[in-house]
Parts: structure tokens; sequence; C-alpha cells
């Protein structure tokens, strides 16, 4: 079985309460924050501002009682999952699986700008919830 390759940071995500409010906050930084995307599969609304690099600021507003309004719920507003970009996605997911890693669901679901993608959960991972996520070639 072949090494895991080595991902690339594409993004960290922000829980928020209110995504326009948030959105303001960062344009008042300079960071323009650009249109906003619901995810149905996860329940949220989200939203990207490029850093100055080839990293992203993720800010995710929760849509019903999904998995970003519960750590709301029981954290508040703050950063939520660093994200590393894969080139394949499903791939990265059964080499992790397979070194024992717990991830978040068995096979990829789609995510926000046209990716395919799968989380690391925390248990594995010393506490924080990592993103691994396939974008389509451009």
């Amino acid at each position: 079985m072949e090494t895991v390759e080595r991902p690339t940071l594409h993004h960290i995500a922000v829980a928020v309460e209110n995504l326009d409010e948030a959105s303001n906050i960062y344009e008042s930084l300079g960071l323009p924050v650009g249109p906003k995307e619901i995810v149905a599969e996860e329940r949220v609304n989200v939203a990207f501002t490029s850093l100055g690099t080839k990293a992203h600021l993720e800010l995710l507003e929760p849509l019903g009682d999904g998995p970003v309004a519960k750590f709301l719920a029981n954290r508040g507003p703050g950063i939520h999952h660093l994200c590393f970009q894969v080139k394949d996605v499903a791939n990265t997911t059964q080499e992790l699986m397979a070194k024992g890693f717990r991830l978040v669901y068995g096979a990829p679901r789609p995510g926000a700008r046209g990716s395919l993608v799968n989380f690391i959960h925390p248990s594995s991972t010393g506490g924080v919830l990592i993103e691994i996520a396939e974008y389509p070639k451009t």
C-alpha cells in the first residue's frame, strides 16, 4: 500500500452564527468574501475568502441542526476544522482507515465548490477535526 500523499492546506474553517456579520468583519480587514454557497449534505451556508496565499478562510453558518449548529451550541463561534487538499479523497480515505484512523464517513461526500470531502474524527487526531478534500481540476 502506498503512503498517504503529502496534502496541502486548503482552508481553515470558522463556525459563525451569522454569515453576513462575519463576512463584514473579514471584509473590514481587507479580505473580500466570495459568494455564499449552500452545502446541503453538511447543512451549512459557506463563503470563502483568500488569505493571500493558496490557503483560504471558510466561514460556516449552520442551516438547521447539523454538525456546525451542534459545534456552535457546545463551543460557540470559532475555528471548526482544518482542510487539507488531496489528489484522490477516496483513496486517501481508504489509506487512512487502513492505518486505523476513524473517519466520519465511510466514503467521500459532496462539499463546497464542487469538491468531494471526508473528515477525520478528532478522536484520531489529538482533538482537531481535519477535512480532506479533492477539488475539481481547473
